[in-house]
């Protein structure tokens, strides 16, 4: 009722009002949050491309058969999919391992790259699993070095001083990611899709993102697609101005948000995340074993058990959440600049990510 009430005022900045609201609120006062496991109200089911992914394609990707996906839209969000959990048993693992083990590594940038030596962050996995491992409950022990992680770019390598991309600031996009995006955005109606630039999210249970909106791709035409994994989050998605109040969401790990169209420009964050609902210290889906008979071609990998027992660790109390995006149209180049290296970072570590005891939320990417 009281989220309601804020909806209802509209007028100066309301996204900013229920981000507040959302972001002190203790789990029990979530009732106005929309829950796709229990879709209703303003959720519909939204049609799937099925033909356009294979199945063997989608095994290799590690995601069930298209025709058992369940997809929703939102009304009033024209161009919003959301896909509850497509993965097949224990493939989420691979891509938590990725985002902690392998994507932080050069020649990707890193937060940690703004104040740290390149020697000192070429092998954050190795530095910080013993200690990740050994961890207890206390929240006094010193943080390890991938608990410090806030992002990652991929591909393109987002310009943070410019809120640009640009031609020389670029390193190889991950081929698995890559598949896998290709994978959700044909199932979603876009064939043809091409993953060339990616922000990894890692976020702790007093993170937050702030109110933005994701412009700074020279060609909108394509989505923008989300994976989560480890934690839940709530997840705001406004309109095209601030004092249009947005729409709270539950995002649970495995599941998928592709914005398109309309909902491609649309203000949205990540007010507080939550433990899952589950009330176990992993979600239930995390636990699942992979299959021990890959399809010839997958890009999932195997984790060992000695990997997964860090990545778990880390998970308990942490989600990571993966956009991918198209940058440029076909044939499109990137316009000439003059007076910039392509390569500035974000001025803190801290401008990326709010925590609890942050005052103002500022704009950034997903």
């Amino acid at each position: 009722a009281a989220a309601a009430a804020l909806t209802r005022e509209g007028g100066e900045d309301a996204f900013r009002r229920l981000f507040r609201f959302y972001r002190q609120r203790d789990a029990s006062d979530l009732r106005g949050v929309v829950d796709f496991s229990a879709p209703g109200g303003q959720v519909f089911r939204s049609q799937l491309s099925i033909s356009s992914v294979s199945d063997q394609d989608a095994y290799r990707a590690g995601l069930q058969p298209v025709s058992q996906w369940k997809a929703y839209g939102l009304s009033g969000y024209p161009g919003f999919i959301f896909i509850p959990n497509p993965f097949l048993p224990g493939c989420q693992r691979h891509w938590v391992k990725q985002c902690l083990k392998l994507y932080p590594e050069k020649p990707n940038v890193c937060n940690l790259d703004l104040h740290m030596a390149p020697e000192k962050t070429t092998d954050l996995w190795g530095q910080s699993k013993e200690q990740l491992r050994r961890r207890g409950s206390s929240k006094w022990e010193p943080r390890s070095l991938l608990e410090k992680l806030r992002w990652v770019t991929l591909g393109y390598h987002y310009n943070w001083d410019t809120k640009k991309y640009s031609a020389n600031h670029h390193t190889p996009f991950p081929s698995d990611l890559a598949f896998l995006s290709e994978q959700v955005a044909a199932a979603c109606g876009f064939r043809g899709f091409q993953a060339q630039a990616g922000i990894l999210n890692y976020y702790h249970f007093d993170s937050s993102l702030g109110i933005h909106v994701d412009e700074s791709e020279l060609d909108h035409s394509w989505p923008l697609l989300s994976f989560s994994f480890g934690q839940s989050s709530i997840f705001l998605l406004g309109g095209l101005k601030r004092e249009e109040a947005p729409t709270a969401m539950f995002m649970h790990s495995g599941d998928i948000m592709v914005m398109s169209g309309f909902s491609r420009l649309l203000y949205h964050a990540v007010p507080r995340v939550l433990p899952n609902p589950e009330g176990t210290a992993l979600p239930s889906c995390l636990n699942q074993a992979l299959c021990s008979d890959l399809p010839v071609g997958s890009v999932i990998e195997h984790s060992s058990d000695e990997d997964w027992q860090v990545c778990a660790k880390y998970l308990q109390s942490s989600r990571i959440n993966m956009t991918i995006r198209q940058v440029l149209a076909e044939g499109q180049k990137f316009p000439e600049e003059s007076g910039t290296n392509g390569k500035g970072q974000a001025p803190s570590e801290d401008s990326y990510h709010e925590n609890s005891k942050a005052k103002r939320h500022k704009p950034n990417k997903v």
